[in-house]
């Protein structure tokens, strides 16, 4: 999305002491303020590809729910190519979506992770529905996947101002409904919420929503999508121009409150009395803006089944999916009830239900079915490593895992990918040496087991034999109670293996990392494949 600067707006005192109080309901309620964090870690990353990769699954892997989440949606039916092998690893759904696809995704299911059960869930839950409605269709109706990317995290957010004070102020925000004439269940008129917000507010929803996604480190180009244009539509096309996004999001919330408002047989008509005056701008026709409801309304639907999304029962909330629009343009629609849905009709915005019990095989075949579908592709080496440590740190739920590299000038091998807790920290620390010690002196830990290529797994670092053999680097530095070490070797004819590096794996308590045999194999197998990913770098 092209940066374009938010028109500022100086907040009137009035509007100040609506902001302030706001804020300081956000640093004593514990969900959007984690929300807050993640979002500006997430917007800070690096535009490099490279390090954007690292970084951006390092940031995701550290919230199991959000991973969780995050791959249930990429292997729905929009996101994954027609006859692939199931996404089991962040690092692959990075590689297919790329890296804006992901974080935008990622960005888009965190505030939806952030939106808890409360007394007032029922009304939160439809709200944040209908925003999801618009965002989903502002994406079916770009022009390519890169600008549908862009659309749905703009339009999403577009309604970030009302979700934050329906959440920290219901009270403000239940006068704000009753001013509109907004029936139960229902969302506010998009044209009459934010006029009547201001006079209770004293501060318009968008100074609002653009003040916290300052905070929040958000990019101005996606700050510009949030602001609602005034006016009507320009008579002239607005392709390739920044502005697009916003009068994008503008239709799309207009046509997911009118999915929601109007009954079935008057649809078609007031959609195509909807499309009229954007016809111009954004090149959308009537047929057209009836074919991604319809398409938006299957994509709402799959995303709702994934994530386990409560549908508030026998509201018009209803009405926005799949099985409900199926025919909606045309009259004689029929009613759909919630279990014909097969989603969840609780009242809470999110199951609860605890994560499953984590499956460490389970987790190791379903990444090396994720790298083995990579090798067969064009990939980058960086890539392939990547894969393989985050398969390692969420099979055995690590606290960090890092990948040295023989460094042949040195002879040693160094630190130079990792993840987890503290790894982008402490890989640099890492140094191996890889040649035999003078006489008469011992090698440590660390080179004994890669000059032996023996793979070796430490219940207990602080017992004496063990502490005694540690590097100078792994004590002062690293300190890890419990570790896993597992050298790479690459056969050469005639001549020893060559040691190419090493996987080291930590966990946070002594004796916590167990493996049995068939997860010891599993990650030989792993390892084998990034062999295997140097081999074919190499031509070899």
């Amino acid at each position: 999305m092209t940066d374009v600067a938010p028109t500022a707006v100086q907040p009137t005192d009035e509007a100040r002491l609506t902001l302030d109080y706001l804020l300081r309901r956000m640093r004593f309620k514990s969900d959007f303020p984690a929300l807050s964090t993640s979002v500006s870690r997430i917007q800070a990353l690096s535009e490099s590809e490279h390090d954007s990769l690292q970084a951006l699954c390092d940031e995701i892997l550290q919230d199991v729910a959000l991973t969780n989440k995050l791959l249930k949606v990429v292997n729905t039916a929009h996101y994954r190519r027609a006859g692939t092998d199931p996404i089991s690893t962040v690092s692959r759904a990075v590689l297919l979506l790329g890296v804006a696809g992901v974080r935008n995704l990622a960005l888009s299911l965190m505030l939806l992770e952030h939106m808890p059960d409360r007394d007032h869930a029922r009304q939160l839950k439809i709200e944040f529905l209908q925003t999801v409605m618009a965002g989903t269709l502002a994406a079916e109706l770009s022009a390519d996947r890169r600008e549908a990317e862009e659309a749905f995290v703009g339009t999403l957010f577009r309604q970030l101002g009302w979700l934050l004070v329906s959440y920290y102020l219901p009270d403000d925000a239940e006068q704000i409904r009753l001013q509109c004439g907004a029936e139960p269940d229902e969302m506010p008129a998009p044209d009459a919420l934010r006029r009547v917000a201001r006079g209770v507010l004293g501060v318009g929803l968008d100074d609002l929503a653009d003040h916290v996604s300052a905070l929040w480190g958000l990019p101005e180009g996606l700050r510009a999508c949030m602001r609602q244009p005034e006016g009507a539509p320009p008579p002239y096309s607005l392709a390739a121009r920044p502005e697009r996004f916003a009068w994008l999001a503008s239709l799309s919330h207009d046509a997911a409150h009118r999915l929601m408002e109007t009954d079935p047989p008057e649809l078609g008509r007031v959609l195509d009395d909807l499309a009229r005056p954007y016809a111009r701008a954004l090149a959308v026709s009537t047929t057209g803006l009836r074919d991604a409801l319809g398409r938006a309304s299957q994509r709402l639907s799959e995303l709702s089944s994934a994530l386990n999304l409560a549908l508030p029962a026998a509201a018009p909330v209803e009405r926005m999916m799949e099985a409900f629009y199926v025919d909606a343009p045309n009259a004689g629609a029929d009613t759909v009830e919630p279990d014909q849905l097969g989603l969840d009709t609780e009242a809470g915005v999110l199951s609860q239900a605890p994560l499953p019990p984590r499956d460490a095989s389970s987790v190791l075949t379903s990444g090396i079915q994720d790298i083995a579908n990579t090798l067969v592709e064009s990939f980058r080496l960086n890539d392939v490593l990547q894969m393989v440590l985050e398969t390692v740190l969420r099979a055995l739920d690590c606290r960090r895992v890092i990948f040295c590299l023989r460094d042949p000038r040195a002879q040693a091998l160094v630190g130079r990918v990792g993840l987890g807790e503290g790894a982008e920290a402490i890989k640099g620390c890492f140094r191996v040496p890889l040649a035999n010690p003078p006489a008469g002196q011992q090698p440590d830990l660390f080179s004994a087991v890669c000059l032996r290529q023996a793979d070796t797994l430490i219940a207990d670092a602080s017992a004496p034999n063990i502490v005694s053999r540690l590097p100078d680097w792994f004590r002062d530095q690293v300190q890890a109670p419990t570790f896993l070490l597992l050298p790479l070797a690459m056969k050469r004819a005639g001549q020893p293996d060559m040691v190419i590096g090493l996987i080291y794996a930590d966990k946070a308590h002594a004796d916590s990392l167990r493996l049995d045999e068939q997860e010891l194999s599993l990650l030989r197998t792993l390892r084998n494949q990034a062999v295997m990913a140097f081999k074919q770098s190499a031509g070899g």
